[in-house]
């Protein structure tokens, strides 16, 4: 039975896209569907939906400020079923306690009618139309967190240098992490307040500090994020300087951590010399880079973990598991929802002297297509090729539990490698999704080995996602930097 594609266009309707996301995961669930997709009629978009084998005549005449959504399903009539879900979700009134909101601005401008004294506006709309919306904001006095991605690199240059004159900070494009004045804001977790600043050209590798830091009782006066180019030679950093500029002159702020992969070199220097003029303490981890002088007030930290014990001034726990179970031989897969997680399990291995093979390459890693036979294998599963009109995994883990299913019986495999990441916009039990595609796994599967990133606070709760984990034969370690370190000694190349 071929399957029947449907296509609704909503005129002039827009939504944020993980809140799109969410709802297309939960249509996808209904008996019959095989794929659901909630996506703006963006040129781009369309694309995806068309080379998804989901647009039809409809989608085709959607104009950019419209919303698509396409069904592509068993039968005429679960499509029709699932299209009619999705249209009741999307009329169904929001609510903030049991009021319910009836009135939602619509423009920048209907906003700062409502809430005159708002200080920052998150954007959170198709890139194409980003940069228009956050030059508004900055105009109008605003900081900006632009969470959306797919913003050219030209545009985002041209908003930080337009922000620097003005004195307002830009994070972002692509920015999914930020926690301020205490308030989590997209991909984030709940932590307590503390004299801890945090600044990340990365949202996990941030989630992931500022967890450890909870955990080791001690919190966070701000973590800004400034998006993945920052530190790139175009950009310059200029978001990142600004954010040290107003770390350094906040007084809830004692001490500062610095988090990026491996920035442009130039880059590097102009930000290191930044830090060498404040009196305040950095903690600077650069991934994979050891070999950057730094200035008297700055240490380096080679890990994420690293970096939250020199925050702390106290060792986080090592891993106990390692005489638990004996190695295996074989090599190991990563499976990774976060992209700076998998970079720091790269240089890991790496530094062990293994061969490492990623879509995602660090310095010293291969590619995928170059890898040789037994190299350890990273995939970072929020990368544009598995994220394109599909929920991002952090959301909808549902491309990495097909993974794992087909991983339990490689036996060319030692450990598979795996992070999850709960928090504010995470999947409500990622712990459960993988629990479950391990049940009846063979007897000799690989080892599994995991940490989580997140907090006791957090709606998924750290231990209850441990102890899930525990229950289905996974080996939980209290960092990533730990759980690379532990696959490393239950594998045998």
């Amino acid at each position: 039975m071929s399957a029947r594609v449907l296509n609704d266009v909503r005129r002039g309707f827009y939504l944020d896209s993980v809140v799109l996301m969410r709802l297309s995961r939960k249509i996808t669930a209904m008996p019959g569907v095989q794929e659901a997709t909630l996506m703006m009629a963006t040129p781009a978009n369309k694309r995806i939906l068309a080379d998804a084998g989901l647009l039809s005549a409809e989608g085709e005449d959607a104009a950019v400020n419209d919303l698509i959504l396409a069904i592509r399903a068993d039968t005429a009539d679960a499509a029709k079923s699932a299209l009619s879900a999705a249209s009741a979700s999307l009329d169904k009134p929001r609510s903030v306690g049991k009021t319910a909101c009836v009135a939602h601005p619509r423009t920048l401008r209907a906003a700062l009618l409502e809430q005159p004294d708002a200080k920052l506006a998150l954007i959170s709309v198709p890139g194409d139309y980003a940069a228009g919306e956050a030059r508004k904001a900055l105009r109008s006095g605003l900081n900006v967190m632009i969470f959306s991605d797919n913003v050219p690199l030209e545009e985002e240059i041209a908003l930080k240098q337009e922000a620097k004159v003005l004195d307002r900070l830009v994070m972002g494009p692509d920015c999914g992490t930020a926690i301020i004045d205490g308030i989590p804001l997209a991909f984030a977790n709940r932590v307590p307040r503390g004299d801890i600043g945090v600044i990340g050209a990365s949202g996990t590798g941030m989630q992931e500090v500022t967890s450890l830091i909870a955990q080791g009782g001690r919190g966070i006066s701000h973590a800004i994020g400034v998006g993945g180019r920052d530190l790139a030679r175009e950009v310059g950093a200029l978001s990142t300087l600004a954010a040290i500029d107003l770390l350094d002159a906040d007084a809830a702020t004692t001490r500062i951590v610095l988090i990026s992969k491996p920035p442009h070199p130039d880059v590097a220097r102009a930000v290191l010399a930044r830090v060498g003029q404040s009196r305040k303490p950095f903690t600077v981890c650069f991934l994979g880079v050891s070999d950057v002088p730094l200035p008297a007030s700055a240490r380096a930290a080679s890990t994420l973990r690293a970096a939250a014990e020199d925050a702390l001034g106290a060792a986080i726990g090592r891993t106990r598991e390692r005489t638990l179970k004996p190695p295996k031989p074989g090599g190991v897969l990563g499976l990774y929802s976060g992209g700076t997680l998998g970079a720091e399990a790269q240089f890991i291995l790496l530094g062990a002297g293994r061969n490492v093979a990623s879509n995602a390459v660090v310095p010293g890693a291969k590619y995928l297509a170059q890898a040789a036979d037994g190299a350890d294998r990273i995939i970072d599963l929020g990368a544009d090729e598995f994220t394109r009109g599909r929920p991002h995994p952090m959301i909808d883990p549902a491309v990495r539990t097909d993974k794992l299913r087909a991983a339990l019986a490689d036996t060319s495999l030692a450990v598979i490698l795996l992070d999850v990441v709960i928090g504010f916009g995470a999947h409500a039990d990622p712990a459960g999704e993988l629990a479950a595609a391990l049940a009846g796994a063979p007897a000799n599967r690989p080892h599994v080995v995991a940490s989580v990133t997140g907090t006791e606070a957090d709606p998924q709760m750290r231990s209850r996602q441990i102890a899930t984990l525990e229950a289905g034969g996974v080996l939980v370690a209290p960092s990533n930097a730990a759980a690379a370190e532990l696959a490393l000694a239950l594998s045998r190349c």
